[in-house]
Formats: structure tokens, C-alpha cells, sequence
């Protein structure tokens, strides 16, 4: 009698030490490298508008653990609070808060948003294992407390700078290809994937394409 057994996919021993060693030694090479173009945005950041440098926001992480993600300020200080008042028009899929012409983004946010080089300070979540080089989407609480179990799994891993979400779309994914994307992600995972994603993320990153 044939059988079929379905197992939940794991990413552990030798293949999480690599991985591990990868992403800190990937991150603290590139902080070394894009260190002037990143002193030169929080410059920016501080001359457009009022606030700080760095936006702090919590996200969830491998096995549902919290974590504070860091990145360049492109809105207003009082974005969060704006949000609700515009939940009216949102464009966004599923889940997800998304406009196209968010009034909340500050003229330097717009140029760091479309290029991506608002997310450049999540290496130093990378560097300290918070996050992947290549993972999934780090969500938001609100999101996570949704999620039914088979999207629960995403979680399994931890989220990441980039990921096939990255290439494949961005911002223009529907809500069901992002989740069936980080779900290929979990099952599938191996070093030349993220080695591909990782070189697919430079040319969907100059495009500018689906970034908003």
C-alpha cells in the first residue's frame, strides 16, 4: 500500500549553521560597504522633514516571536496615527496597508521607498539574528494574530531583508501570491535560492517597480 507522508518542513543542524553564518558575515560586510551612502540618507532623513533618523517598528518573527525592525524614516512622526484615518482608502491586499500616494511619505521617503534603501538598516536586525539576508516578509502582529495555520508557516523560518516576494512584485503581489510565495520559500529553502534571490533583488531594486 503506498503512503504519503507530509511532514513539517525544518531548517536545522548544518544547513541552519551555514545559513546563520552567511546572513552575519553578508551583513556585516555590506554595513562596511553601503556605510557612506548610509550616512549620507540619515542626512537626508534629517534636513527634509522633522524627527528621527530611524523608524522603530515591532514585527514578528521565527516561531512568532516579537522583534523591533529598524529603518529609515520616509513618513511623518505621526504616520501610525494617520493610518486609521485613511484605512478608507486603502489599496493594499488582504492583510496588508498599501497607497500608491501615501500622504504620510516625506519627498526623501519617496526616492528611499521606491529604490528600497529605506530597508538597508534591517542589516543590523540581520547581524543581530533577528532576521534573514533572503526569508520571508517580517509581518506585523496584527497581521500574524489572522493568520490561519497553514499561514502560520511561514513563520517557521525567520522573515528577510529580501525573498521571492521581493522579486517577484513587491508592493503589486496580491495578498495569496505573497503568502503562496513565502510559503515556497519555507519548503524549498536551500542556499542557491537564496543565492538567486539575492542576485534578482539588485535588478528588482534599480527598477523601482512595484515600491511604494
Amino acid at each position: 500500500m503506498p503512503l504519503l507522508r507530509v511532514s513539517e518542513p525544518a531548517l536545522s543542524g548544518f544547513r541552519r549553521l551555514v545559513k546563520d553564518v552567511v546572513d552575519r558575515v553578508g551583513a556585516f560586510l555590506l554595513l562596511i560597504l553601503l556605510a557612506p551612502l548610509m550616512f549620507a540618507v540619515a542626512a537626508f532623513v534629517m534636513i527634509d522633514s522633522r524627527g528621527p533618523v530611524f523608524y522603530r517598528q515591532k514585527r514578528v518573527g521565527k516561531s512568532g516571536v516579537p522583534f523591533t525592525i529598524i529603518k529609515f524614516r520616509t513618513m511623518v512622526t505621526n504616520a501610525d496615527v494617520l493610518r486609521a484615518r485613511l484605512a478608507a482608502v486603502n489599496e493594499g491586499h488582504g492583510l496588508l496597508f498599501k497607497m500608491k500616494k501615501d500622504p504620510r511619505i516625506t519627498r526623501v521617503g519617496t526616492f528611499l521607498r521606491r529604490y528600497s534603501i529605506d530597508e538597508l538598516p534591517q542589516l543590523f536586525n540581520v547581524l543581530a539574528g533577528s532576521m534573514s539576508l533572503v526569508g520571508p516578509r517580517p509581518p506585523l502582529p496584527e497581521e500574524t494574530a489572522k493568520y490561519s495555520s497553514d499561514v502560520r508557516r511561514r513563520l517557521l523560518v525567520k522573515p528577510g531583508l529580501t525573498g521571492l516576494w521581493q522579486v517577484s512584485g513587491r508592493s503589486d503581489l496580491s495578498w495569496e501570491e505573497s503568502i503562496r510565495l513565502d510559503l515556497r520559500y519555507v519548503e524549498d529553502w536551500s542556499l542557491a535560492l537564496d543565492a538567486v534571490i539575492l542576485w534578482k533583488t539588485f535588478r528588482a531594486v534599480f527598477g523601482g517597480q512595484g515600491a511604494y
